[in-house]
């Protein structure tokens, strides 16, 4: 099969310069000096202009038209090559690379204008960024709507549509459960200073329980934590406020889920178009899961809390009210640091801000004022700050509309995921009480992580869990939970 065999060796070559690609852009966000912005940015446009040159390469159609797969991981391949090659012959080479350009740019001026609280110092570039994926959109859209054209980057198989009846189905049963919890006692949070060095060691001895190889991985500083690499190569961030430890410990244990989703998948799909999580939403469930049902359940934060007594002295809280702090209900600003009744109500407003900028509805210098006018009607409180209202995610500053959407899908995901889990893991919680989450890390390896990208993103799911997909698991247990916490 001299076409396949010519399309795959080609395709891990891309995959490789991908993934180089991708470690300019940690080192940008972790180690790079301020002064390398500009050189940075025209060396991620050269990069994307080889990439895109290999992604639109006539013999890669030519290959495809011709390939005949031998198995499953060949036919899956072949999908993923083919959607690939589809979207990128009808983006020109020359916006390919004025895109990665600007977004590496993008990424220096938003950080400066965010910590300044400057939002006029960040709209020009914002306009441009937008301006761009709008043309990109249009490109690949065909007619069709823009959102959707943004979307299928991340979820591919979704629609604003689709999302949209969603969000609708979820909004009242979150809302009621937030109505509830607003008349319930809450905790106080942890009191006292935490030194910076020891949250980093518990994060990382936190981070190996739940599974993350440091000979295939690191943990290192950023602004905006994230996940970066697949294969032998997975990167992580977090970061440090000393007079609240729980920030860091929370984002490490999220970006673990994500980074250790790459580090089981099947060796032999490396460096192929399988070789990476299949989706957004797939991958957020697989943070939002390690995050929320396994790290921030009871049993496990009784456990937590003598490792925190152990690297920070006696707390503030006592063993058994421990699940409360770290659950406590807030309504808050700031989505990263959001409980999960409110979680998904940030996601929605940045939903509906990005499809109203995309179908011609908001144009970029009336974005904060709509930000605004939405935050006090969804969360009840005025927005005090830039840096607590527009300017606070990363993502617009780096081109990724359609991205918010699928933290959201995650939730749900990882809410059909966990009900599954606990079916086949019956004694699920005294493990965790004892610290103990490798039955769960492992049941999720081999019903979905090791898969990579064989199955289509509702395909994954639905294999995991044996089951159709619902929010209805997600807003159960949220339910549960949180009534048995609070007692509403």
């Amino acid at each position: 099969m001299p076409a396949l065999d010519d399309l795959l060796a080609f395709n891990r070559q891309t995959e490789a310069l991908g993934q180089v690609m991708g470690r300019l852009g940690w080192d940008q966000e972790t180690m790079m000096p301020p002064g390398a912005a500009d050189q940075r940015g025209e060396e991620m446009a050269a990069l994307e202009g080889v990439l895109h040159a290999r992604r639109t390469d006539p013999r890669v159609g030519e290959w495809l038209a011709n390939a005949t797969p031998r198995n499953e991981a060949e036919t899956a391949q072949l999908r993923e090559i083919t959607r690939s090659h589809t979207r990128a012959v009808k983006v020109p080479a020359a916006l390919a690379e004025e895109l990665a350009r600007v977004t590496s740019l993008s990424q220096g001026i938003w950080a400066r204008a965010r910590a300044a609280d400057d939002v006029a110092a960040f709209l020009p570039t914002l306009k441009q960024v937008v301006d761009l994926r709008r043309e990109e959109a249009a490109a690949i859209a065909d007619g069709g709507d823009l959102y959707d054209a943004l979307l299928q980057d991340y979820e591919p198989g979704t629609s604003a549509a689709d999302i949209s009846a969603l969000f609708d189905r979820m909004r009242p049963r979150l809302v009621a459960l937030r109505d509830r919890l607003a008349g319930a006692e809450q905790p106080a949070p942890l009191d006292g200073q935490f030194a910076a060095d020891a949250q980093l060691a518990l994060s990382a001895e936190i981070a190996g329980t739940f599974g993350y190889s440091f000979d295939n991985g690191r943990i290192d500083l950023a602004v905006h934590p994230f996940s970066s690499g697949s294969g032998t190569d997975v990167r992580i961030t977090t970061r440090v406020d000393e007079g609240e430890p729980l920030g860091c410990l929370y984002s490490t244990i999220h970006e673990v889920g994500h980074a250790t989703y790459e580090q089981s998948i099947a060796p032999e799909f490396r460096l192929s178009a399988l070789g990476q999580g299949v989706s957004m939403g797939v991958h957020e469930s697989q943070s939002r899961i390690y995050e929320n049902q396994l790290a921030r359940s009871a049993p496990f934060t009784r456990f937590l809390h003598g490792r925190m007594e152990a690297h920070f002295g006696a707390l503030s809280a006592g063993p058994e009210d421990f699940a409360r702090v770290i659950n406590r209900v807030e309504t808050g600003f700031i989505r990263t640091e959001a409980d999960e009744v409110h979680y998904n109500l940030h996601v929605m407003l940045r939903f509906d801000l990005e499809r109203q900028l995309f179908g011609g509805a908001l144009e970029v210098e009336d974005l904060e004022e709509a930000w605004n006018a939405r935050f006090a009607s969804d969360f009840g409180m005025k927005v005090d700050k830039p840096s607590n209202g527009v300017l606070q995610d990363v993502h617009w500053s780096v081109g990724l509309f359609g991205y918010f959407p699928t933290y959201a899908l995650g939730n749900v995901y990882a809410g059909c995921l966990n009900k599954a889990l606990r079916r086949d893991v019956p004694d699920l919680d005294a493990q965790l009480e004892a610290g103990d989450p490798s039955a769960a890390l492992e049941w999720l390896r081999e019903n979905l992580q090791r898969h990579g990208g064989l199955r289509t993103p509702r395909a994954t799911i639905m294999h995991a869990t044996g089951g159709e997909i619902s929010e209805a698991p997600l807003l159960d247990y949220l339910d549960a939970k949180y009534g048995a916490l609070f007692g509403v």
